[in-house]
């Protein structure tokens, strides 16, 4: 051990315990400072790479209007496109909870104009208090945030360029 010591010192490197209960100990000479920067950039790297799903909400009334449904339904594909989960919520004010059941018939044809977009019902919906809630999920992947090309990928790009070039 004392002489892996003198070893990493004469070499200007860190020496790094890899298995301390094996006997002899196992150890590594390295550059430590680099070696926890390396590792950092590749937790970055696979944080990029990995998809959110959000939950989104789309608020509605009983008696929308056909122009605003289509509106709130075009923003709901758009969620959906992007693999975003949807929250729909449909809200009574006042009179309109004497409407309740009127009001859960639009909902659920709402619901299956979604559906036919490419939706999949998580929780199916059900009247909590004045609003009557439903989850949809896509069925679609998530789109993966940040989009950036990686390293390799822009290296394959610039070896494409160069092959078009030459050919």
């Amino acid at each position: 051990m004392t002489e892996a010591q003198r070893i990493a010192e004469d070499k200007g490197l860190d020496l790094v315990e890899v298995s301390p209960t094996a006997k002899p100990p196992v150890v590594k000479i390295i550059d430590y400072g680099k070696f926890k920067y390396v590792q950092q950039k590749k937790a970055n790297e696979a944080k990029k790479k990995t998809a959110t799903v959000q939950l989104k909400e789309i608020q509605l009334r009983p008696n929308i209007e056909a122009a605003d449904l289509e509106t709130k339904l075009k923003r709901a594909y758009k969620f959906l496109d992007q693999g975003d989960k949807i929250k729909m919520v449909l809200q009574f004010r006042g009179r309109e909870m004497a409407y309740r059941d009127n009001g859960m018939k639009k909902f659920n044809s709402i619901i299956e104009r979604v559906q036919e977009h490419g939706a999949v019902v998580e929780s199916e919906p059900k009247m909590m208090g004045t609003r009557i809630i439903a989850i949809l999920a896509s069925n679609k992947k998530p789109v993966k945030k940040g989009g950036s090309k990686s390293s390799s990928d822009k290296d394959n790009a610039s070896k494409k360029a160069d092959n078009d070039v030459n050919a």
